[in-house]
């Protein structure tokens, strides 16, 4: 059998943010900003969805899904923009965005701003599990979206999501735990965790957190039975990620490939 649609749709953006090249496209963008705690990513999309380009940058500016540095996350974005459109050749005009489920309408209203502020015209906000949803084609179940700051949750029931939340952990959180116990700088902290030949070691000292995350989720889940949950957001890149889930739920557990990269593919699917 081979790769769903949706599964290659994501290693095609991979590659293509890897490698910084693009794919020729005429026809109309869609455009979606991430604006991550850990990274503001950029993914153009053509009109049937298949990925045209993508980029991405490190940025403390927005945290928890709260704009803390206007000016800098508004740059970051700006150059971002600059930057796929040289690639492309044209100009970048309008795109989607995301917020983390509850956060306020005060919260919200900053982000598209921002957003507007880097040039574009923002066509649509949705919730960051939400966009993880569409990005998979999932119908039915638990999206758990593990990002910089928070761990989100859209439970979805013949495509409509019927409940969601969103609590302040997430991978910030692990690094603070993993320089803590190693008495090294949050940087050098951070870049530990995301190397591969640590992850055995990481993964022992910050399973507390990951722990914490699967209990919230197993708590929310408890008046909505679901049959599976997907996890997408860095955070869950860890192999031991999805096992600490399944003991924690009793849930199947569906770790997504390019857990980077599924809210912000999502993301450009929703913008018109």
């Amino acid at each position: 059998m081979g790769e769903s649609p949706e599964i290659r749709r994501l290693h095609k953006l991979a590659s293509l943010v890897s490698s910084g090249e693009y794919r020729p496209c005429r026809g109309a963008l869609k455009v979606g900003v991430d604006p991550g705690t850990a990274n503001i990513a950029l993914v153009v999309l053509d009109k049937e969805d298949h990925p045209v380009a993508g980029i991405s940058h490190p940025s403390r500016a927005v945290k928890d899904g709260v704009v803390v540095d206007f000016l800098t996350a508004s740059r970051v974005v700006s150059g971002l923009k600059a930057t796929l459109e040289a690639r492309l050749g044209r100009t970048l005009t309008h795109a989607a965005t995301a917020i983390p489920p509850g956060i306020s309408a005060g919260n919200t209203k900053v982000i598209v701003n921002m957003v507007e502020a880097a040039g574009f015209e923002v066509t649509a906000v949705v919730d960051e599990p939400v966009a993880a949803a569409l990005a998979l084609n999932i119908q039915d179940g638990a999206v758990v979206d593990v990002g910089g700051g928070t761990t989100g949750i859209s439970i979805l029931r013949c495509g409509k999501v019927i409940f969601s939340a969103d609590e302040p952990t997430g991978g910030n959180h692990m690094t603070l735990v993993l320089a803590g116990a190693l008495s090294m700088p949050f940087a050098e902290a951070e870049e530990m965790k995301k190397a591969p030949e640590h992850q055995d070691q990481v993964f022992t000292l910050v399973r507390p957190v990951a722990e914490k995350m699967a209990y919230l989720v197993a708590g929310w889940l408890a008046h909505y039975p679901v049959k599976q949950i997907y996890l997408v957001g860095g955070a869950s890149s860890f192999h031991q990620f999805a096992e600490v889930f399944r003991q924690a739920t009793g849930k199947e557990v569906i770790q997504a490939i390019q857990p980077l990269l599924v809210t912000p593919l999502g993301i450009a699917m929703h913008s018109r």
